[in-house]
């Protein structure tokens, strides 16, 4: 919960004296797991807390959970720069803001100490090519959290520290205090990523939409889906237990890839669905599914973000049918609000919190490694206070 934050109505002395104040009670280092390449290694080592230069903020971290590619990361199946701090679905209270100012959330709102906040995966210059082409997370100046090897002063970059830095160029947006940890948690990952992969899938509403994979983000998008008026959220998943976990997030109808012909039928879709969003990064299901979808239909791939074979399309098909394919990786800051107000409306009506199986302390990272390869295991979540 955050605290009560000051008023915004005070001095530029009233401001600093907060910062200095702030800055008194902070330590001198802080407890941070650190990857440093080697597979299915974490250290907990000790880090300086930085000096704050204008437009920077330090966060205490709340919670993070482990997102699938920190998982990947440390098993080795993807390569990350090292030494480096982890994990980027953060949730964290101000500790201290550098230089004279009051920054602002995206929705406007002013920022204070004891503000609870969550930001967006990348941080952006704004001025770039692809800043000025609505391509932010693709930054040429970016900082990814939980991505960035070591710097002087730029080490606490990743949730899995109890202190996170905040860059210039960050989107922060500041929690409703009736949303749980282990709803927003997520939201700085799958479901930004969600709003964004809907986004390009659009328009929905008296629509049908195919979800293949059931992880946090094939979930996340069923609700979504429903939440933006989808008529028909089919979910495709090999397991029996994640498609009946999908039901539970609004999903109209379920199957695995091999029966899915059969599944559209008999949910009254003859003419194939109006879009497909692909989070599973299986090259199989996407070959099952892209045969399926209508005339003039919209297939959105957002979850091959390996190096995968290549598969056979006939381009032809493409063209006669005249279908749209689109590709999506992160997202950009007005994602992160999207996913925010979604969840703050709808959270209650689906059952989001239980997807964080299980917590952690940080000193039990490990073990919360080895808990998060439970293929019943959508998230697991690392605490810096007592549950």
């Amino acid at each position: 919960m955050p605290t009560t934050s000051p008023s915004s109505s005070r001095d530029s002395s009233g401001r600093m004296e907060r910062l200095r104040l702030s800055e008194a009670f902070l330590p001198t280092a802080c407890t941070a797991a650190v990857f440093s390449g080697e597979t299915h290694h974490l250290e907990l080592n000790q880090i300086p807390l930085p000096m704050l230069g204008a437009g920077e903020i330090l966060v205490k971290v709340t919670a993070c959970t482990l997102c699938g590619s920190d998982l990947h990361s440390v098993e080795g199946r993807r390569k990350v720069p090292v030494p480096t701090i982890l994990g980027h679905e953060i949730v964290g209270q101000i500790a201290a803001i550098g230089g004279d100012f009051t920054p602002a959330d995206l929705a406007n709102a002013p920022l204070h100490v004891g503000d609870l906040v969550t930001w967006a995966v990348v941080a952006n210059c704004g001025k770039c090519f692809y800043c000025e082409r609505d391509l932010p997370q693709k930054c040429l100046h970016s900082v990814k959290y939980g991505h960035e090897a070591f710097r002087p002063g730029k080490e606490l970059l990743g949730g899995l520290a109890e202190y996170c830095l905040l860059v210039p160029g960050t989107a922060i947006i500041k929690l409703p205090p009736h949303l749980p940890t282990s709803v927003a948690c997520p939201a700085s990952c799958a479901t930004s990523t969600i709003a964004a992969v809907l986004e390009a899938a659009q328009p929905l509403k008296g629509r049908s939409i195919c979800i293949l994979g059931a992880g946090m983000l094939g979930l996340t998008a069923c609700a979504m889906s429903r939440s933006l008026g989808a008529t028909h959220v089919i979910c495709v998943d090999p397991q029996p237990y994640r498609r009946e976990l999908a039901l539970n997030f609004g999903a109209t109808h379920t199957s695995d890839s091999m029966q899915l012909a059969e599944t559209l039928r008999s949910a009254g879709l003859p003419h194939g669905v109006d879009a497909v969003a692909e989070l599973s990064g299986n090259n199989a299901a996407f070959e099952s599914v892209w045969p399926l979808v209508r005339l003039g239909g919209t297939i959105v791939l957002a979850g091959s973000v390996f190096p995968s074979p290549a598969i056979g399309m006939a381009l032809e098909q493409l063209v006669r049918r005249q279908i749209t394919m689109r590709g999506v990786h992160n997202y950009g800051p007005r994602h992160l609000r999207t996913a925010i107000e979604f969840l703050a409306s709808e959270h209650q009506n689906y059952p989001f919190e239980s997807l964080v199986k299980q917590w952690f302390p940080l000193e039990q990272i490990s073990e919360a490694m080895t808990a998060g390869k439970e293929p019943s295991a959508i998230r697991i979540g690392i605490t810096m206070t007592q549950k």
